[in-house]
C-alpha cells in the first residue's frame, strides 16, 4: 500500500515501493527497443540512479545545484531524475522543441550545471549555446553515436557519455553516503524547476517542492481511489510538463504502476494496442481527433452501417444519461446497450487497447459534446485543472461522478475561491470538505492556496509577489465558476476580448462551440477593441484535401492563408449555423484560412500547444486588419 508521511520526498516514493508493494524483480517502466518492448524492473531503476548519484556526488554537485534534462520520455529521463534527485539535486527540465535562445536563457537563468541530452539534433543546439552558458560544465548525451557529431574546438564543457553515469559502480562507501544524501532530502526543499511557457514574456523558473509534488499525488490518489498497484500507464505527453510529470510518472512511483513509454505522438494508436494501458494521461485534442476519427468513419458511406453506428450512440447516450441521473435504464435498454457494445463500442475501444480504465484530460479545455461522446461509449475520461504553480492539481473529477464541461471536484486540502476581478471580493470559496453538489457561483477569477502552491519563480521575487498575496492566495489568471460543486474554467484572464462597445467576450468557450465543425481542426478568435469578431481558422487538413482533390503540394505553397473562394464558402456554411448558438457579439463575422497550423518551431505557440495571442496577433497583422476592411465593407 502507499505509505504517505511528513517526511515523504519524491525519491523516498519509489523505494517504498520496493519495500511495501513490489518485490524488486518485479516491472517498473516498459519502453520499447527497436521492434521489441522491453520491460526494466524496480531494481534495475534504482541501480542505475544510485550509479548516477554516486557519479555527480564524485564530481561534486551538492544539496541544490541545478541539473537539466531536454531529453524525450524515456526511462533515461527517470534513471536521471532519480538520481539527482536523491542527492538533492534539482530537476530542471527543459522542453526539447524550445528555441537555442529559450534553451540558452533557461541554462543561464537556473545555473544548470550539467545537462542529459537526448539525440544529435539537441546536442547540436546545445554545442551551438553552450559557450554563453558560464555555470555549464557537463554535456551528457542519451544516444548511441554522439561522438560522430562535430564539437566545437574552444567548447568549454566537457561532453560525457551517459552509458558512463549508468555504468559506475558504486562502492559501500558511496552507498552510505548516497543513503545520507537521501535522507537529508527535506520535503520543503525544491524538488524541480518548470519554467513556465512565456505566453506572456520571459519564462520563469517555477520552484515546486518536494511537498508540493508528493501531496499532490496522494490527494489525487484519495480523489480517484481506483488507481492501484496493478495499473499500466502508458506515457507521451512531455515529462518536462508538470502535468505529466505528476499524473503519470509520480503517481506510477508512488503506487508501484507500471510505466509504458509510447515512441512518438504518430505511433501513439499502435503503441496502445500494443501496451493495453489501463490508464493513460492526455490532452482534449487527442480525444478530439478520437471522436473525429470514430464518427468520420462510423458513418462514412451511410447505408445500415451509418445507421447502426448513429443508433449504438443514442443508444449509449440514453444509458448514460439514465445512469448519471441515478435511474435504473431497465432491462430494455440495458440489453439495447449490450447490443450496442458488441457491434460498435467493442471495436472503438480495442483500438485503445481494450483495457482502459479512465483517460485523465489536462492543459486545456474538453469540449463538453467530446466528453458527452466517450461517456456513452463506455470510456471514463476524468478531467482535471491546475497550473505549473499549482503543482499542477487543484480540482479533478471524481471516479463515480461526471459533470461535463467541468474540470471536477476541488482536491483535498487546499481552498479554491472566485474573485471579482474588479472589486476584488471573493465571491466564494470551496474546498473538498464543503463540497455540495448543488453549489453554484457567479464568475470571477481563479484564485487557490493551500499545500499545491508553489514556492515561488526563481530569482523573481517581484514576480512572486504580484501573483501569491499577503494572504497566501495565488492568483491564477484564469475565469472560473462553481457549477453543480464542481469547478468550471471560462477563459484566461488575459484572453478576454472587450469589444469595441464594452462587450466581453471569453475566447475558449465560443472557439470550442465552432470547433464542434468537423472542417476545423483549431480556431483563434480577435476582436479586442474592435467592432466585431474574426477568426483564424486552421482546417482540417485530411477533410479538406478529401472534399477538394488536394495533393500535399497545396499545403506546401508560400501563402500563410488560403484564398480560395469555393473553399471559404465550404467553412461559411459551417460558421453560419453554428453561429446561432452565440449571442450577437460573440458571432464570428469574418475569417482567413490559415493553411497549416500554428507552429512552435514559428514561437506561435507553447509546448504545451496555447496560442501565443499577442505574437500571433502581431505577426498575422496585415491579414487581421484586411479581415476588418473586408467586413466593414460588406455591412456598408
Amino acid at each position: 500500500m502507499v505509505s504517505f508521511n511528513e517526511f515523504s520526498t519524491v525519491p523516498s516514493l519509489l523505494r517504498n515501493v520496493v519495500e511495501n508493494i513490489h518485490k524488486p524483480e518485479e516491472t517498473f517502466l516498459i519502453h520499447k527497443k527497436k521492434t521489441t518492448w522491453e520491460e526494466i524492473s524496480f531494481k534495475e531503476t534504482l541501480q542505475k540512479a544510485d550509479s548516477i548519484s554516486a557519479y555527480f556526488l564524485e564530481k561534486g554537485i551538492t544539496k541544490g545545484d541545478r541539473l537539466g534534462l531536454m531529453i524525450e520520455n524515456s526511462p533515461e529521463y527517470v534513471f536521471f531524475d532519480q538520481g539527482i534527485q536523491q542527492i538533492g539535486a534539482i530537476n530542471t527540465s527543459i522542453y526539447p522543441t524550445l528555441s537555442e535562445y529559450e534553451v540558452e536563457y533557461i541554462i543561464n537563468d537556473s545555473g544548470i550545471k550539467a545537462i542529459l541530452i537526448g539525440n544529435p539534433f539537441l546536442l547540436k543546439k546545445i554545442l551551438k549555446i553552450a559557450n554563453n552558458c558560464a555555470e555549464l560544465k557537463y554535456i551528457i548525451p542519451a544516444f548511441e553515436g554522439y561522438e560522430k557529431i562535430a564539437v566545437p574546438a574552444d567548447l568549454q564543457a566537457q561532453i560525457i557519455s551517459y552509458e558512463v553515469l549508468l555504468s559506475k559502480s558504486v562502492s559501500a562507501a558511496e552507498q552510505q553516503q548516497i543513503n545520507l544524501r537521501r535522507r537529508e532530502v527535506l520535503p520543503s526543499d525544491v524538488s524541480s524547476l518548470i519554467y513556465t511557457s512565456g505566453t506572456t514574456g520571459t519564462p520563469k523558473g517555477v520552484m515546486l517542492t518536494h511537498y508540493n509534488f508528493v501531496k499532490n499525488v496522494e490527494v489525487c490518489l484519495q480523489q480517484i481511489p481506483v488507481i492501484d498497484e496493478t495499473e499500466t500507464f502508458l506515457s507521451f505527453l512531455p515529462l518536462s510538463h508538470v502535468f505529466e510529470r505528476t499524473a503519470t510518472y509520480h503517481v506510477c512511483c508512488a503506487q508501484g504502476c507500471k510505466m509504458a513509454f509510447a515512441q512518438s505522438l504518430e505511433l501513439l494508436a499502435k503503441n496502445m494496442g500494443e501496451v493495453r494501458p489501463t490508464v493513460m494521461s492526455c490532452v482534449p485534442r487527442l480525444l478530439e481527433r478520437i471522436h473525429d476519427k470514430a464518427i468520420k468513419s462510423g458513418t462514412a458511406g451511410g447505408g445500415t452501417k451509418a445507421k447502426i453506428f448513429t443508433w449504438a450512440l443514442a443508444t449509449g447516450n440514453d444509458y448514460r444519461v439514465k445512469k448519471e441521473a441515478g435511474e435504473n435504464p431497465g432491462l430494455i435498454l440495458g440489453a439495447k446497450k449490450a447490443i450496442a457494445e458488441k457491434l460498435v463500442f467493442s471495436k472503438i475501444k480495442e483500438k485503445t487497447g481494450g483495457r482502459l480504465k479512465f483517460m485523465l484530460s489536462g492543459g486545456a479545455a474538453l469540449p463538453k459534446n467530446v466528453g458527452e461522446f466517450f461517456g456513452d461509449l463506455g470510456i471514463k475520461v476524468l478531467e482535471g485543472f491546475g497550473l505549473t504553480e499549482t503543482s499542477p492539481v487543484m480540482s479533478v473529477t471524481e471516479y463515480h461522478r461526471q459533470v461535463y464541461g467541468t474540470v471536477g471536484r476541488v482536491i483535498p486540502g487546499i481552498e479554491v475561491g472566485i474573485q471579482n476581478y474588479d472589486t476584488k471580493e471573493i465571491l466564494a470559496i470551496q474546498t473538498h470538505e464543503n463540497f455540495n453538489e448543488n453549489f453554484e457561483s457567479e464568475e470571477g477569477e481563479l484564485i487557490v492556496r493551500g499545500h499545491c502552491v508553489m514556492k515561488g519563480y526563481y530569482n523573481k521575487p517581484a514576480e512572486t509577489a504580484e501573483v501569491i498575496d499577503r494572504d497566501k492566495w495565488f492568483h491564477t489568471g484564469d475565469i472560473a465558476r462553481f457549477y453543480k460543486g464542481n469547478l468550471q474554467i471560462t477563459d484566461r484572464l488575459k484572453n478576454m476580448i472587450v469589444n469595441a462597445y464594452g462587450k466581453n467576450v471569453y475566447p475558449t468557450p465560443v472557439e470550442n462551440i465552432y470547433l464542434k465543425s468537423p472542417k476545423i481542426e483549431q480556431l483563434f478568435l480577435i476582436g479586442d477593441k474592435r467592432e466585431f469578431i474574426t477568426a483564424i481558422i486552421i482546417p482540417n487538413r485530411e477533410a479538406l484535401q478529401e472534399t477538394f482533390n488536394l495533393t500535399d503540394a497545396f499545403f506546401q505553397e508560400k501563402d500563410d492563408f488560403i484564398e480560395n473562394a469555393e473553399i471559404k464558402e465550404w467553412f461559411e456554411k459551417d460558421i453560419k449555423k453554428i453561429s446561432n448558438e452565440l449571442a450577437k457579439f460573440e458571432r464570428i463575422k469574418n475569417f482567413k484560412i490559415k493553411r497549416n497550423p500554428f507552429s512552435m518551431d514559428e514561437g506561435e505557440i507553447t509546448p504545451t500547444m496555447k496560442v501565443k495571442r499577442r505574437i500571433v496577433e502581431k505577426k498575422y497583422a496585415d491579414a487581421i486588419n484586411a479581415m476588418y476592411e473586408e467586413g466593414v465593407e460588406a455591412e456598408s
